[in-house]
C-alpha cells in the first residue's frame, strides 16, 4: 500500500498557527489515537518542517510522508502522514 492509498484517521488544519501550537495539536491528536492510526497534518509555519520529524523521532512514531506544496495562491504550505506508534 502506498502512502497515496492512506485515509487518515484525523486531520489537522494547522494553517496560520505558529510553533509551537501545530505540534501541540498533533500530539493531542496522537494521544486520542490508537497504534496504527495516521494522522494527516497541514501547516505553513516553517518550524514543522523540524518539529514534526522531531517528534516523531522522540516519541516513536512513524513519519509516512513529508512534503512543501504550493497552496491556490502560491504560498508555501507543509503536508505531513504521521502514524501512530
Amino acid at each position: 500500500m502506498s502512502v497515496q492509498d492512506l485515509t487518515p484517521h484525523i486531520q489537522l488544519n494547522t494553517r496560520g498557527l505558529r510553533c509551537p501550537e501545530p505540534v501541540m495539536m498533533l500530539h493531542q491528536a496522537i494521544r486520542k489515537s490508537k497504534t496504527g492510526d495516521v494522522v494527516e497534518v497541514f501547516a505553513t509555519d516553517n518550524s514543522t518542517s523540524w518539529d514534526i520529524p522531531k517528534f516523531c523521532m522522540h516519541l516513536g512514531h512513524e513519519l509516512l510522508l513529508q512534503e512543501e506544496l504550493l497552496d491556490a495562491n502560491g504560498l508555501k504550505e507543509f503536508h505531513y502522514l504521521i502514524q501512530k506508534g
